[in-house]
């Protein structure tokens, strides 16, 4: 038998016969041009070999939401902004006393009550009746996106508008109470710790200088452990003109200083109201108001110490003032 002869080789430029499968599948993906062999990519695309990126959608119509996913509700335990729900001079008080307070005080405008669990069972036990404002539950660390970090705030949260002034003539008819006048306290603790002694002691009233005291923070108000909304605060642009009215008013008012010659004890009266200006750790009381005072007494402290703290100065004198003998 001869030699068994190849097929002939297919002429060079000709195409594989294909089979009808084949043929089929050839005409049902044509060849996709590759993004090199193109001279401009299509849009959405970027030039290179193999490369793909998203096209951007253009911006929707005004007055429309984009496509995608809808927005999410709003979430209560969200970290709440620090003004949301108030006015611009809205601020967070914190703390459970300080908090109980506020929500008990008829003249308070509250706005938002943030709390965790535990502290709402603590906040009802002390309150003992209906609140005037739903409380939000939030997890504790939630509070620290608001608050300062150093704030105690055990779990609750209350967000508030300041006080509404109090008058000198409403306030000293409201209460018989002794008064405080404090010039030049600017520390918002130390206003706050003054505070919490005027409402241990009965105090009518604390009146502060306006434009040299701080205002209402959460800061001072956890130094006043709720007493902000228990003690008015009156708050006078002249300090000495609110002295001469108080002495108008029948009251003695007595100014503390160190180099006074008699002490408090020695110079309370036993027949009429007191009065009691402190004046700044660093200063004392200025000129004006040595001078308006009835009289200047001084605390019998050992020569060991210089001075008091004005906190601690007014706890002793306030009870001194109402002390009985």
């Amino acid at each position: 038998m001869g030699a068994m002869q190849r097929p002939p080789k297919r002429p060079p430029g000709r195409a594989r016969p294909q089979g009808p499968a084949q043929q089929g599948s050839a005409r049902q993906a044509p060849r996709r041009p590759r993004f090199e062999d193109t001279a401009e990519a299509p849009r959405g695309h970027r030039a290179g070999p193999g490369r793909f990126q998203e096209a951007e959608a253009p911006p929707p119509p005004r007055g429309r939401r984009a496509p995608g996913p809808a927005p999410m509700e709003a979430d209560s335990s969200a970290a709440p902004r620090p003004g949301a729900g108030a006015g611009s001079g809205a601020f967070w008080l914190y703390g459970e006393h300080t908090v109980a307070a506020a929500i008990r005080n008829p003249r308070r405008k509250n706005r938002r009550l943030l709390v965790t669990e535990d502290a709402e069972k603590s906040l009802r036990a002390a309150l003992n009746r209906p609140w005037r404002l739903p409380p939000e539950r939030i997890e504790r660390q939630r509070f620290g996106t608001f608050l300062t970090e150093d704030a105690v705030h055990q779990g609750v949260a209350l967000l508030v508008e300041p006080l509404e002034p109090v008058a000198l003539e409403d306030a000293i008819a409201a209460s018989d109470g002794p008064v405080l006048l404090l010039d030049q306290v600017t520390d918002p603790r130390n206003v706050g710790a003054i505070l919490r002694s005027a409402a241990a002691f009965g105090a009518a009233c604390v009146v502060l200088q306006d434009r040299h005291a701080p205002p209402e923070t959460g800061a001072l108000a956890r130094a006043a452990s709720g007493a902000l909304d228990i003690v008015p605060v009156v708050r006078e642009v002249n300090l000495s003109r609110a002295i001469a009215s108080l002495q108008k008013s029948g009251f003695w008012v007595m100014g503390l200083a160190g180099d006074a010659s008699r002490t408090l004890a020695e110079a309370r009266p036993r027949d009429r109201r007191v009065a009691l200006v402190l004046g700044a750790e660093d200063t004392g009381l200025r000129r004006l108001q040595r001078e308006t005072c009835d009289e200047l007494v001084r605390l019998p402290i050992t020569p060991a110490m210089e001075s008091l703290n004005v906190a601690a100065a007014a706890a002793v004198a306030l009870y001194e003032v109402i002390r009985e003998g």
